[in-house]
């Protein structure tokens, strides 16, 4: 990774700053309850179990827990955790799809299949470890003040779940009666997911079975909240059904992988993807657009989106990872850049295990595999990042976000220039998006601290300053 260095500095200097040693904390014996505000300045990290550590288990996780209240993380988006099926196990993934079975006998134990090809909703995979050790990894997180969400697969089974025999009628089943992997709304046809079995939710037992089973997680395993997969593509009806009735039980934080405002009206889901952001941040990274294409999606989202309404911003998941690439593969000489908006921006940052360690291959997605785990550049980055996000109220992003203003330059097309602002506090970033070096004049006038080195830093309207490619500030009143 390249860092952006401010003139005359050493990157030794740029991330000089200290962090405490991670503390449990003690809390009320009920456990740790989700909060409004505590959402406004929190970073949301996905953990990938089976590829987080060499054992892949629930316990070499938990005991990292603490360690992440030094990248400011206040949510755990744990990915699925349950039993995959094996009928139809997927080896590999896209247009050369092949199932575990079809490979050669003695490899096919490698071939762990799809998280989301899931045999039980009420089971954990004991590939990860047992219950006991999902309990310890909740108890965990809600005794550092994280709270904990599971990925839910709503839209689809594997094939060797219970439902199947005993309920073939909760699938989608074509003109022959016979059941069929999901189908992409937009073409008609499958989306060569062929290791999963299309839920048909006309069908309003399965409604009631699918909350039912989301309920016991709530109630008996204590998770806060649900990060509800392909959630675009399960009829909205459905959720504004079962999202009243497990906010019954308690306060929960809702996550869709998906972009529809429709989603987050009334109480629904809490966050969406910022999928249009990311897209934008790559194609600005890669030369295909400019600053002038970032400030058009701001434009969009707050038509779209109302107020109250929080985006997952993220410059990598495990979607992207593995199938997309790296996050250096796609955005090169901005990554850092680009990074530091995902957090200073409106929204909630998110992290991706291994991002925190320079993660710099793609995962395998269907067998076992493990991310760095030395502290480097990018730990330092991020912590700095997290503090950041966690004690400056300007940079509050959930249901009372802080004020976005965009600060005018002499160049709208290489420059982004934006300042948040909450109760007199300010954050500001100013960005080199190009590949080239610019000299820029800004309506901006003032003495500031630079945040990334501690330092006064000062501007004045009308005064031409230089910036390196991808160089950015980010400045504190």
């Amino acid at each position: 990774m390249k860092k952006i260095l401010l003139s005359g500095l050493i990157i030794s200097t740029l991330f000089s700053c200290k962090t405490s040693q991670p503390q449990i904390v003690n809390l009320p014996p009920e456990g740790y309850h989700l909060t409004d505000s505590s959402l406004e300045n929190a970073v949301i990290y996905q953990v990938n179990i089976r590829q987080y550590s060499p054992e892949g288990s629930f316990n070499a996780f938990t005991k990292d827990i603490p360690n992440l209240k030094q990248l400011g993380v206040k949510v755990i988006w744990v990915m699925p955790i349950f039993p995959i099926s094996q009928t139809k196990r997927k080896a590999t993934g896209g247009d050369d799809s092949k199932f575990a079975s079809e490979m050669p006998a003695a490899e096919q134990h490698k071939y762990l299949g799809s998280y989301y090809a899931v045999s039980d909703f009420k089971k954990v995979n004991p590939e990860f470890g047992t219950m006991d050790d999902f309990r310890k990894l909740v108890k965990t997180a809600h005794a550092n003040g994280i709270y904990v969400i599971l990925d839910w697969v709503p839209n689809h089974t594997g094939w060797d779940h219970v439902w199947i025999n005993e309920h073939p009628e909760y699938y989608t089943k074509n003109e022959k009666g016979e059941i069929i992997d999901p189908i992409n709304p937009e073409t008609g046809k499958s989306w060569g997911w062929t290791d999963v079995a299309d839920l048909n939710y006309d069908n309003q037992a399965l409604r009631k079975e699918m909350t039912a089973d989301m309920k016991y997680w709530i109630q008996k395993e204590g998770i806060d909240g649900f990060r509800c997969d392909v959630a675009g593509n399960v009829p909205t009806d459905f959720w504004q059904q079962a999202i009243p009735e497990l906010r019954k039980e308690k306060n929960i934080f809702m996550l869709a992988e998906a972009w529809e405002p429709e989603l987050l009206k009334d109480n629904l889901f809490d966050m969406a993807y910022a999928w249009d952001g990311h897209h934008t941040s790559n194609k600005i990274a890669q030369g295909k657009e400019n600053v002038s294409a970032w400030d058009k999606y701001m434009v969009e989202k707050n038509k779209k989106y109302e107020a109250n309404d929080i985006l997952m911003n993220f410059v990598d998941n495990h979607d992207e990872n593995s199938w997309n690439g790296t996050i250096s593969s796609r955005l090169g000489e901005a990554e850092e850049a680009m990074t530091v908006l995902t957090y200073v921006m409106p929204g909630m940052p998110l992290v991706y295990s291994g991002n925190e360690y320079g993660l710099n291959h793609s995962l395998k997605f269907f067998e076992k595999d493990s991310i760095p785990k030395t502290k480097g550049a990018a730990w330092d980055l991020r912590a700095k990042l997290g503090q950041l996000k966690n004690e400056n109220s300007a940079l509050n992003g959930g249901k009372n976000p802080a004020g976005f203003n965009r600060i005018n330059t002499s160049s709208d097309t290489t420059i982004l220039a934006f300042e948040r602002e909450n109760k007199g506090k300010k954050v500001i970033y100013i960005a080199n998006l190009s590949k080239t070096n610019q000299k820029v004049k800004l309506e901006l006038s003032g003495t500031f601290t630079n945040f990334m080195t501690n330092e006064k830093i000062s501007f004045s309207k009308g005064k031409e300053i230089s910036l390196q490619p991808w160089q950015y500030y980010i400045v504190t009143n």
